[in-house]
């Protein structure tokens, strides 16, 4: 029996557009509700890949919530284990933990919804912070979180 492959919605061309837009305002200074751009060392390139991120903050600690599914993004970090955020001048190195607990990571899109729901429930297919538990629960599969940790 095959596998299906994980969930993953590729950026259509004015996605695309908006998201280097949003990562240039990023690298000029300029983050538009809390955006910044993520680098990422790509796993087969090697090269650093930018992407704009909305970084989430809840109880004291950042997340990373893959909106899209397993993204390419995704796939480097875990390759990786951590990047760089970058707003304007201020670039933060950190490394990451991908969190694989349900429950745990429910609770961490439940907030990120709260916060980002209007750019991204389209992503969720019908999840909404109002969502129940299980609900979350089970979209949780489909949008990998990882807790940032800055480097010193």
């Amino acid at each position: 029996m095959d596998t299906p492959a994980p969930y993953y919605l590729k950026a259509g061309p004015l996605d695309t557009r908006f998201n280097a837009l949003l990562g240039k305002l990023a690298r000029v200074g300029i983050s538009l509700a809390g955006t910044a751009e993520l680098s990422v060392r790509g796993r087969t390139s090697g090269q650093m890949q930018r992407i704009p991120v909305n970084p989430y903050t809840q109880d004291g600690t950042q997340y990373l919530v893959s909106a899209r599914g397993h993204s390419q993004w995704v796939r480097n970090m875990r390759a990786a284990g951590g990047g760089e955020l970058r707003v304007g001048r201020k670039v933060r190195a950190f490394t990451v933990t991908e969190l694989s607990d349900p429950a745990e990571k429910a609770v961490v899109l439940r907030g990120y919804l709260k916060k980002w729901g209007w750019e991204v429930n389209r992503f969720f297919k019908g999840v909404t912070v109002n969502s129940s538990e299980s609900e979350l629960r089970a979209a949780a599969t489909d949008h990998p979180v990882f807790r940032i940790t800055i480097a010193p």
